[in-house]
């Protein structure tokens, strides 16, 4: 056992979740820190907001993942807390293409302590569609991995209440579709990103996890502080063709938060150079 676990082992931490995300936190957590999980059967983190727009989060996703994790650390009594809380949209640069973003959180009153992690991923099925027949039903359904992968209908894409939500049965999302076309001429499908109702999105759970607890146990070179970390990327990739450096990431920058320690990563992706593609002045 080495000297982070340390501080956690044998401790029990709670888990603030609603939608089953102890299934791929637990075990990682359990083996890499030693620690107990418990998570609660009956606290609801629909409070901070609801992936169907019912509830709007209020705040930020740091700021929300943080109020969830200590109201249940109070409610309970617990001393040790792990959330988990994800947003979905357009990639920043391919607009085209959605992505999952997951952010989990660690905080230990006891030794005075926050961690917090953040894992992009472009493996999600998120979309939504307005369909007006059983065929574009359909073919929507087929294209989010249906019924694996459960769906959210609604009258109307901004309505903030649902006819159904977890939907996971062919029979009933066609006759939900057909009596809602009939009476309104349409019905607005969206992928239902509760983590218990999307395999895709559990399994991006289980990877941001795994990057969590290794950011959790790597230890600052100069004072020991737990969660040693990138902070920013450093651009400026040369171009290979005219040697001007470009937006692409040179460099990351990793620093502790507790003493400001710093240490940059030069060339990260094992890449000297950038493709003239990416490069404003070959390829304006």
């Amino acid at each position: 056992m080495n000297n982070a676990s340390g501080l956690f082992a044998g401790r029990t931490a709670i888990i603030a979740t609603k939608h089953q995300k102890e299934r791929v936190i637990q075990p990682v957590l359990e083996e890499r820190l030693s620690v107990h999980c418990f998570t609660p059967q009956d606290y609801d983190t629909d409070a901070w907001g609801t992936f169907c727009g019912s509830i709007a989060r209020q705040e930020d996703p740091i700021s929300t993942l943080r109020q969830k994790t200590l109201t249940a650390m109070d409610q309970y009594g617990m001393d040790l807390g792990v959330g988990s809380e994800g947003s979905f949209g357009p990639h920043p640069e391919a607009f085209f293409l959605p992505i999952d973003e997951e952010w989990l959180i660690l905080i230990d009153k006891k030794n005075n302590l926050e961690i917090i992690a953040k894992h992009v991923s472009t493996r999600t099925n998120f979309s939504h569609s307005v369909c007006v027949s059983e065929s574009e039903v359909k073919e929507f359904a087929q294209h989010s991995g249906f019924p694996e992968h459960a769906l959210i209908a609604k009258i109307a894409e901004y309505s903030a209440s649902t006819l159904a939500k977890g939907l996971q049965d062919w029979q009933a999302l066609l006759q939900l579709s057909l009596e809602t076309i009939q009476q309104h001429g349409q019905i607005h499908l969206e992928t239902d990103m509760r983590a218990c109702y999307n395999p895709k999105r559990m399994s991006v759970i289980a990877e941001a996890t795994q990057k969590f607890v290794e950011k959790i146990l790597r230890a600052c070179p100069q004072c020991a502080a737990l969660g040693f970390d990138i902070t920013r990327a450093i651009p400026g990739l040369p171009c290979i063709y005219c040697g001007i450096p470009t937006k692409s990431t040179k460099a990351y920058l990793m620093e502790c938060l507790h003493c400001h320690h710093q240490e940059t990563i030069d060339f990260p992706h094992n890449k000297t150079t950038e493709n003239p593609m990416y490069c404003d002045y070959c390829n304006p």
